[in-house]
């Protein structure tokens, strides 16, 4: 079974749809030590791999000074800040990889139509509404899914507390000495055998 069928992952609100020949700014979280900055990248998407699974990724060019540059970004990382669409491209293929050889106006790209561009923008923000829904859901499953884990851990604590309580009254109680029986009192002899006791038989005295 495939992870991304067991873990299911909200994906980013913050990114819109868009596709190759896109013009896009990305955001992006850099950290240098301990501190965070966030950096913007423009280019074109010249490719998107993996669809939209949790290990999707986006490739974006640019051309600095004559010399190209290309950078792969997670599209489900939370690195990613936002991406904002600057212009909506009219490519026929997925992967416009014909762009590294080209500079100048021929690495230009056709520019969607108003019709067209307007088309999308409704798709992109009818798709960002639902990203939206899915994301509130997701949040409100996992304050639920904390809750009760809270609550279980509360009746458990209370539980052993209970059990613990209850081994420690068997435990003295079974430490506890038992009561020694209490000594039987000596039977007192009748009177005529302590007079007997205390007065000795004279001697027998011898006949003449």
């Amino acid at each position: 079974m495939d992870a991304a069928q067991l873990l299911k992952k909200a994906p980013n609100p913050k990114i819109p749809n868009f596709s190759a020949g896109d013009t896009v700014n990305v955001n992006f979280r850099i950290r240098e030590g301990e501190r965070e900055r966030i950096q913007v990248f423009q280019g074109v998407v010249i490719r998107i791999n993996n669809g939209k699974g949790p290990a999707a990724n986006f490739t974006v060019r640019r051309i600095t000074a004559g010399i190209g540059i290309e950078r792969v970004f997670p599209l489900q990382s939370p690195l990613v800040e936002s991406l904002e669409v600057t212009r909506y491209g009219s490519v026929r293929r997925a992967r416009l990889y014909y762009l590294r050889g080209l500079q100048g106006k021929a690495a230009r790209i056709k520019e969607l139509n108003p019709v067209q561009r307007r088309k999308v923008q409704e798709a992109s923000a009818a798709a960002m509404a639902e990203l939206e829904e899915q994301a509130a859901l997701t949040n409100a499953e996992a304050e639920e899914l904390e809750e009760l884990e809270a609550e279980e851990e509360i009746i458990e604590s209370d539980g052993q507390a209970t059990d613990e309580l209850e081994e420690t009254a068997v435990d003295e109680t079974e430490d506890a000495p038992a009561d020694e029986p209490a000594e039987e009192p000596a039977e007192e002899a009748p009177p005529e055998e302590e007079a007997a006791a205390e007065d000795p038989p004279a001697e027998e005295t011898e006949e003449a």
